[in-house]
């Protein structure tokens, strides 16, 4: 399992998902969901298009984030269509995670990322003891903006002109979803 030390408690499972660690039989799907071009632009560059066979062996080998942290695929119909993971700060940020998450766009609309980031976040937030869990969102993608905001993470403000994708200059939202304690209800 890829949960680190602190982690006691498997991957949260939801209405129509399961979330798990990544295999190396994900090969297949992984290639044919992120081998999408609007898929990828909401995305780090880390995650390319086009999106190869190559791209994925990398990944799913952990060349490209490390796989101790919290990583998993998003498993419909017993097949991964997307993932999702959380990154824990370092130091005096140990107690706050960025995360981030992609679909496969043939599964998208149907509300299934909202329940996922529904199941993770809470998860994630006990299990890595976190008070403060933040996603940062491109000015162009609205429809992720709405899955955190369905999820109760507030709008913090923008990193102004903070990424150049594909030649253009973006900002990139901030939500956060905090508490003051780690007794409290994520």
């Amino acid at each position: 399992m890829n949960l680190p030390p602190s982690a006691a408690s498997p991957p949260p499972r939801g209405d129509g998902f399961v979330l798990r660690p990544w295999r190396l039989d994900d090969l297949d799907s992984l290639v044919a969901h992120a081998n999408d071009e609007q898929v990828s632009r909401g995305l780090a560059d880390r995650f390319p298009y086009p999106y190869t066979r190559e791209d994925g062996e990398r990944f799913l080998s952990g060349g490209v984030i490390d796989m101790a942290e919290p990583v998993f695929a998003i498993e419909v119909d017993g097949r991964a269509c997307g993932g999702i993971g959380a990154h824990p700060g370092k130091g005096e940020r140990a107690h706050s995670a960025e995360f981030g998450y992609w679909l496969g766009r043939s599964l998208w609309g149907a509300g299934l990322m909202t329940r996922v980031v529904a199941a993770f976040a809470p998860w994630a937030m006990r299990e890595l003891a976190l008070y403060r869990l933040y996603a940062t969102v491109f000015d162009h993608n609205p429809g992720s903006a709405r899955v955190l905001q369905k999820n109760g993470f507030t709008e913090e403000g923008a990193q102004r002109c903070a990424v150049v994708k594909r030649g253009q200059l973006h900002d990139l939202r901030v939500f956060a979803k905090v508490r003051r304690s780690l007794n409290d209800a994520t």
